[in-house]
């Protein structure tokens, strides 16, 4: 039996959990590759135009897989952390894909809801792999071992692993000697690289480290995402909230990449929160970058490129060179 993982959405942070659960069930596991200009293209024309770029390339990738698998995975992902929940889009995106994606049939659309309790996550396994065996045993103990892959997966992430190279196994040492960008987003679009135009090669390039959410501990996330008066419900906010404000205060990296989808709403809320305290703060450069289907990579390039020069020279010549636009003189700063 063959399964499809369309490689988009939340790919880039269950794909191991997700890939090694369907093998210990004894199934073929398919993905539908990167992301490219075809598929971008038949996700353009098949999803709303209202919805993100994220699900409108999920959309594609769903596709590409129609004649190449028995089944594909399209989980109904309602909360992945107690209390917690996701973004909307992904509560109705198996009813998305089955009324606009044409000659879609056996979707797996499994609902994944740990807001109450972790056991909605074995609940949703079990639901899942009768699809396949009766064995609950068998079931269990293929969740059980597909969660240890998952958690050493994320731990490479932590350490600070590119996507590619936690997925491979490989690990990776910080180099302490070079400046490091922080990147915010969604895994989504900081992992892929056609949508971002390969921003974390571009950025590597030009002699900086890449910091993302996914490489900092919970235990610092969840300190700054509490520090707000009221509790962010957004699982995916919070982690990114959290992480931008854990580097305004320790100030452990150069600068500051906010990358956005196009009309996301939970960017909107988040992106402008960050900002707001980063510019109240006063230290790290700052930018935001939306991205869409229109983005052009001229544009995105030309912006990247002015940022870090912009940070170059603000390290060069101290702090006399603002990242928000005001000028700020050394003599202001010691009267």
């Amino acid at each position: 039996m063959r399964v499809g993982i369309p490689q988009g959405l939340l790919y880039y942070w269950y794909y191991p959990l997700w890939k090694s659960f369907f093998e210990e069930l004894g199934c073929e596991v398919v993905t539908s590759g990167n992301t490219n200009k075809k598929i971008l293209d038949m996700g353009v024309k098949s999803c709303v135009d209202e919805a993100c770029v994220p699900v409108k390339i999920y959309h594609g990738h769903v596709q590409s897989l129609i004649e190449k698998v028995d089944y594909i995975f399209v989980p109904r992902i309602m909360s992945i952390c107690k209390n917690e929940y996701i973004c909307p889009k992904f509560c109705g995106l198996p009813e998305m894909i089955k009324y606009s994606v044409p000659g879609i049939e056996n979707i797996i659309d499994t609902t994944v809801n740990l807001r109450s309790s972790e056991k909605g996550g074995i609940k949703a396994a079990i639901e899942t792999g009768l699809i396949f065996t009766g064995n609950k045993g068998k079931i269990y103990d293929a969740y059980e071992n597909a969660l240890n892959k998952q958690h050493i997966f994320m731990k490479r992430l932590e350490q600070g692993c590119s996507f590619e190279d936690a997925v491979k196994g490989k690990t990776r040492v910080q180099d302490i000697d070079r400046d490091y960008i922080a990147v915010l987003g969604h895994p989504y679009n900081i992992y892929d690289s056609f949508i971002n135009m390969d921003i974390i090669k571009k950025i590597n390039s030009e002699g900086y480290g890449v910091v993302t959410t996914d490489m900092l501990d919970e235990d610092r996330i969840n300190k700054f995402a509490g520090t707000i008066p009221k509790r962010h419900f957004w699982t995916l906010g919070r982690k990114i909230l959290g992480a931008g404000l854990s580097f305004i205060e320790y100030m452990d990296v150069a600068g500051v990449i906010y990358l956005s989808s196009f009309g996301c709403g939970i960017d909107s809320l988040v992106e402008d929160y960050i900002s707001r305290y980063i510019k109240r703060d006063g230290r790290l450069p700052y930018i935001k970058l939306v991205l869409d289907e229109h983005t052009g990579e001229a544009g995105m390039v030309t912006r990247l490129e002015a940022f870090l020069d912009m940070i170059k020279w603000r390290k060069k010549d101290e702090s006399n060179i603002s990242a928000h636009g005001r000028h700020i003189c050394s003599c202001e700063r010691l009267s």
